[in-house]
């Protein structure tokens, strides 16, 4: 006799069983989903696409996004975002746990998308217990500490400063060198013709960066008032680029310092290719050790007095003045810290130590580097002796500048890559992603400052107006 239930008996019992517990895999996409949505917004409030390692995509209604946020694998977020930091989120795509596929620039704004949603403690707990219900690691391709692994070409690049004291020459070297001397052959890759590694000038805005560089070598030339004959100190003259104009274009003789042996050796070859290594020589030498008995008539620093140090300020004017002969002009041209940011209080100082700010860019790309606004900057050159004669907001060039660089950085990934390794070209791509960022909201801003060292009856001789500057 067959003693298997009828039909209405076996729906009986289907109906009376457990219902069948999720998978682990399951599971672990249900809360890196939840993890997503408290960190980021629920998908429909996101800018971006998001795909899980089974390659399931969760996309917002509408256009297509600008770009796709990959979480490789099922411990990834966990590792990325607990704790949340803008570190912690960088480290995550420096070890490919997290990619951004398309617009890197604005994959940038996650951090400051999570640093808003995730405010409160309710927020932060309930983040953590949704990434701690994901696998704590799995094939992960390396260690998240950020240390660089002996003979590991795929470990992120993080400096070592030492114990030197902090903006000491060694230190300072040990800085420059960490930035600058991952290679001529990369720099080549992604910067211009001349290697212009700063902020072009976009006179018309459809420039190349090729054209916008040389408009920005002669709008510095044209600062200056350069004449044939004069002579011009270039301090972190990096490749030889804007010596090497000013010579050739504008007659002038002259010296460039620098910290890197490597830009140093690859300056002099320029120089010597334009034939004028008779009259403008590169040194390895740091600005506080500028000889008593040099003088020139024209000073000029791009990009470099970044790595001086706040408090060093004072004492960088100073040794620009005592080499600048009377009547002289310097252009100063480098980042200074936006105006606009609001007063801080105690808990925006706890809240941005937490989130570890401009960490990312502090220990793997620019150690040391200081900003400060412009008030301070202009307030330590006059004590000195150099009176602020022009002052002009570049801003928009930068971020401009920097778009340009991630694109070109971008097209060629494949050798970037085979020079310098996967992650030493993210850090750099997504260093100056973040940047420009930066640049967009007012964060930052590039200030070119013209100073004078007056006569001493107080005399300066520029001209009447700026009408110099923009003659055809």
């Amino acid at each position: 006799m067959d003693a298997s239930p009828t039909a209405p008996d076996r729906a009986s019992a289907t109906a009376l069983a457990p219902p069948a517990t999720p998978s682990r895999a399951a599971r672990a996409l249900t809360a890196a989903r939840a993890a997503l949505d408290i960190a980021f917004g629920p998908v429909e409030q996101r800018t971006f696409a998001v795909r899980l390692w089974d390659d399931s995509v969760d996309a917002p209604p509408g256009p297509l996004p600008p770009f796709t946020l990959v979480v490789r694998r099922p411990s990834a977020l966990r590792r990325a975002l607990l704790p949340p930091s803008e570190l912690a989120l960088a480290e995550a795509y420096l070890r490919d746990d997290l990619d951004a596929e398309g617009d890197i620039t604005e994959a940038g704004r996650l951090t400051d998308v999570a640093a808003v949603r995730l405010r409160s403690p309710a927020a932060l707990f309930r983040l953590a217990r949704a990434l701690l219900a994901l696998p704590p690691d799995d094939d992960a391709p390396f260690a998240s500490d950020g240390a660089t692994h002996d003979g590991d070409a795929s470990a992120p690049r993080r400096v070592r400063l030492g114990i030197a004291r902090r903006h000491s020459r060694r230190r300072d070297a040990t800085a420059v060198r960490h930035h600058y001397d991952v290679g001529n052959d990369f720099y080549a890759l992604w910067l211009d013709a001349r290697r212009i590694y700063s902020c072009a000038y976009f006179v018309t805005g459809t420039e190349d960066i090729d054209a916008a560089q040389e408009a920005k070598l002669e709008h510095i030339c044209r600062k200056l008032r350069l004449r044939a004959g004069e002579r011009l100190l270039d301090v972190g003259c990096g490749w030889g680029g804007l010596l090497e104009y000013a010579s050739t274009r504008h007659g002038v003789s002259g010296v460039g310092i620098t910290l890197s042996q490597p830009q140093a050796e690859a300056a002099r070859e320029r120089l010597a290719a334009a034939g004028v290594s008779d009259r403008v020589r590169i040194e390895v030498r740091d600005y506080r050790d500028l000889p008593a008995e040099w003088r020139f008539d024209k000073v000029v620093s791009v990009g470099m007095r970044e790595h001086v140090g706040a408090p060093r300020l004072a004492g960088y004017f100073a040794a620009v003045e005592r080499v600048l002969e009377p009547g002289g002009l310097f252009l100063d041209h480098g980042l200074v810290r936006g105006g606009h940011e609001p007063r801080q209080t105690m808990m925006s100082r706890l809240a941005s130590w937490l989130w570890q700010r401009g960490e990312f860019i502090e220990r793997y790309v620019f150690p040391d580097g200081e900003l400060v606004p412009l008030g301070e900057l202009i307030a330590d050159a006059e004590p000195a002796g150099l009176e602020a004669r022009d002052v002009e907001n570049l801003r928009e060039h930068y971020e401009r500048t920097l778009q340009c660089w991630v694109q070109r950085l971008e097209r060629v990934h494949d050798a970037a890559v085979a020079l310098v390794g996967e992650h030493t070209y993210r850090v750099w791509r997504l260093y100056m992603a973040a940047t420009r960022l930066g640049f967009r909201s007012g964060r930052l801003t590039l200030i070119q400052t013209l100073y004078a060292k007056p006569h001493p009856d107080g005399r300066v001789e520029i001209p009447a107006t700026r009408a110099d500057l923009y003659a055809v």
